[in-house]
């Protein structure tokens, strides 16, 4: 006899446990199943514990540099084994939670592999070799995303490695070359370059972060190369070879043939939907390579079934898209009015110094063609509490359009951006006047002083730098 439920999750990453938290909230029976860990590739093999990592990292950097503060460090030593301690330490932490949220919250955890048979019936091949039938009312695929392989001759060598062989990693590789040129990408050249490995990123396309307001992002490139990352751009790699001391990648550059050689390669060039194997076509859900077709309820084209997250069409590829698709699909199955959004998404890289950003960028700005652009921009070197803190890299940059300059988009190169940006996520969202921002008063001596000084360059003048 099955078990019957009004809401079943496949899926256990950050849009399908948030749903279950969501759906135990509202009383409805939840079942998630999960044939990993709980938590999904966020919790376990990325956002989680590169954070740990990049923290480390900076730990080292600012060690470094506290000399200035009056501390005599002469003898620093470093063990990265004990920084992946620390990480898995709070990758369990986490994922413990969750799993006591969710059993706290009444939801049933299966750990297995799922077969969605109909609209309401699921197949679950468990991971102690029993199999189990639940009845359902709804289900939500909450399947994830996987890592793309581009058609690279030598991707298969020992020592090519993705994100999550680099994140366990027990020794610091000498040299690292890095395959890429987006958020993933960076971070992990950051993190390694900044504990001493040599890195150089190869990118084919002419530019890093295609999503982000091209300023910052020049910008940022500057402070990379500046930390010792070598770039290498519009160089697309032609192949992977083995060599006695490591590998090779052969690759196409501005001046002709190019070898990077390095002792391990870091694929990074996107990731793109999964569908947990799923046979969408025989269920009659609508998908593409880009993923599951999804309305703003996230329903699919067949009725009961929803999905949520990197699985859905178009790829945002970010937990915080995940989270809140999954609220909206369960509080749409409990007859709550409730719809998704994608217009205002803030976006973070977690490098050094930071990268975060919400709205347009001053380019697509152009592009459309709006009326009275005025940007407005403020240095982290002319913030106080910056220097106080040592860390003046980086600038704020807001811009607005109209005749009543309302912030359109929010531009962040800097310490703390991701913490810094949610305000400018609120205005770009709520199309607050740059003059309004401007007259909010800030807390001194803060970082967000920054924010409010470049929403001061719109029309008046930042009052801690020179006038426009």
């Amino acid at each position: 006899m099955s078990e019957k439920y009004q809401i079943t999750i496949v899926g256990g990453g950050p849009g399908g446990y948030l749903a279950a938290l969501r759906a135990a909230s509202l009383g409805l029976k939840t079942a998630i199943i999960e044939k990993e860990a709980l938590g999904g590739v966020c919790l376990n093999h990325g956002c989680i514990p590169t954070k740990v990592l990049t923290h480390g990292t900076s730990l080292y950097r600012r060690i470094y540099s506290a000399e200035e503060f009056g501390f005599d460090l002469k003898e620093i030593n470093f063990s990265f084994a004990g920084l992946q301690n620390k990480k898995k330490e709070v990758v369990k932490e986490l994922t413990d939670h969750v799993e006591e949220l969710l059993k706290k919250g009444n939801v049933d955890i299966y750990s297995g592999e799922a077969n969605l048979l109909s609209p309401d019936r699921v197949k679950v091949d468990l991971t102690d070799g029993e199999a189990v039938e639940l009845s359902t009312e709804n289900v939500i695929l909450a399947t994830g995303s996987e890592e793309f392989y581009p058609p690279i001759p030598g991707l298969d060598l020992p020592g090519v490695i993705t994100s999550w062989e680099a994140l366990a990693l027990e020794e610091l590789p000498k040299s690292l070359a890095v395959i890429g040129g987006g958020v993933i990408a960076l971070e992990m050249a950051s993190i390694f370059s900044g504990l001493g490995t040599e890195v150089t990123i190869v990118h084919r396309s002419e530019r890093l972060l295609r999503r982000m307001d091209l300023e910052m992002v020049r910008r940022l490139s500057t402070y990379l190369r500046k930390s010792g990352l070598q770039v290498k751009m519009n160089t697309p790699v032609e192949r992977i070879e083995q060599t006695e001391k490591g590998l090779k990648i052969t690759a196409t550059g501005k001046k002709g043939e190019e070898v990077i050689e390095a002792d391990k390669v870091l694929l990074s060039v996107g990731r793109k939907a999964a569908f947990g194997g799923q046979d969408l076509e025989s269920l009659g859900v609508d998908y593409s390579d880009a993923g599951i077709k999804v309305n703003s309820k996230m329903e699919t084209t067949v009725p009961g079934i929803y999905a949520v997250g990197d699985c859905t069409a178009p790829g945002y590829f970010l937990a915080h898209v995940a989270y809140h698709q999954g609220l909206v699909a369960v509080e749409n199955i409990a007859g709550l009015e409730a719809n998704f959004d994608g217009s205002v998404v803030p976006g973070c890289l977690f490098t050094d110094p930071e990268l975060a950003c919400v709205g347009m960028s001053e380019e697509e700005a152009k592009e459309k063609g709006l009326e009275k652009l005025e940007v407005g921009k403020f240095p982290f070197s002319a913030c106080g509490k910056a220097s106080c803190q040592g860390e003046t890299e980086g600038v704020v940059k807001i811009i607005s359009a109209g005749e009543d300059q309302k912030v359109i988009g929010v531009h962040i190169l800097g310490p703390h951006a991701s913490d810094l940006l949610q305000e400018g996520t609120l205005a770009v969202d709520q199309g607050v006047k740059a003059a309004d921002l401007a007259n909010l008063i800030h807390p001194h001596p803060t970082l967000s002083e920054s924010v409010w000084e470049a929403a001061m360059a719109i029309n008046k003048a930042p009052l801690h730098f020179g006038r426009r």
